[in-house]
């Protein structure tokens, strides 16, 4: 999909409340207070129109982090993914590039979403933190002046002119050198996301060092530590999100 096509996609998602798998959803807008601020954080309660629950567990457990994630796909793709029933590979947040906040479910519960092979375990790892997904499409290739996802070398995302919507890293991170770019709307409402779970179950407001940032084999720091990370930091190989093309320093600076 082009990236100028995404908005009319993610429109529509709001408009028929359909995902790509033709599940309908119940989208009711809300607000809830941040605690020990005179803010309040809008976001939209996403549940399956049919009632199923079976993609995440209603059991609460401490938290203790936030994980980062990128979808790798597109809004009705990435929210049909996330609630096939009886699948429990989940997050309670997806942030579209319109930067509306979706809830499919309760951050207090839970569902696997680190992978098999996570560093700690998945089902410690996925217990203890909340899981945060930006809906975007990750890395790209270049063929010829044409940047393409991954999925398909004929799939078009953008040309090199349209530096909007893509990041050009100085050196390939994980063999990839290309990759989307978030959108201001979604930065924005990462931020007050941020802000709202971090009051909410009293987590640090802390990452990982830079050079700790985007790498694995920190199994000991990493389970202990209390704050923000991304799901880089849990998996050895085959992802790729939320590496440095993500605008860390952009987050820091306007969490506080």
């Amino acid at each position: 999909m082009k990236a100028t096509s995404i908005a009319n996609h993610e429109k529509t998602f709001f408009q028929t409340g359909k995902d790509s798998d033709g599940k309908e959803f119940l989208l009711t807008e809300m607000t809830v207070p941040i605690k020990g601020t005179d803010q309040v954080m809008p976001y939209i309660h996403c549940s399956p129109k049919n009632g199923d629950a079976s993609f995440y567990y209603q059991e609460k457990s401490k938290k203790t982090q936030i994980v980062l994630h990128y979808t790798a796909g597109y809004l009705k793709g990435d929210v049909a993914a996330l609630s096939k029933p009886n699948y429990h590979v989940s997050v309670p947040f997806i942030i579209p590039r319109n930067g509306k906040i979706l809830n499919l479910w309760s951050s207090a519960y839970w569902s696997y979403h680190l992978g098999s092979g996570a560093i700690g375990g998945n089902t410690y790892g996925s217990t203890r933190t909340i899981a945060i997904e930006l809906s975007n499409i990750g890395f790209l290739k270049r063929i010829g002046d044409k940047l393409v996802t991954v999925y398909n070398d004929t799939d078009v995302y953008c040309d090199l002119s349209q530096k909007q919507f893509y990041t050009k890293l100085d050196s390939p991170y994980r063999d990839a050198l290309y990759y989307a770019t978030y959108t201001r709307q979604q930065y924005q409402s990462l931020i007050l996301l941020l802000r709202y779970l971090t009051a909410t179950y009293d987590i640090p407001k802390t990452f990982l060092p830079e050079n700790k940032r985007y790498v694995t084999g920190i199994e000991n720091e990493l389970v202990h530590f209390e704050g923000i990370v991304s799901h880089v930091n849990y998996r050895t190989s085959g992802k790729w999100d939320i590496g440095p093309a993500f605008e860390w320093e952009k987050v820091l600076k306007e969490l506080v």
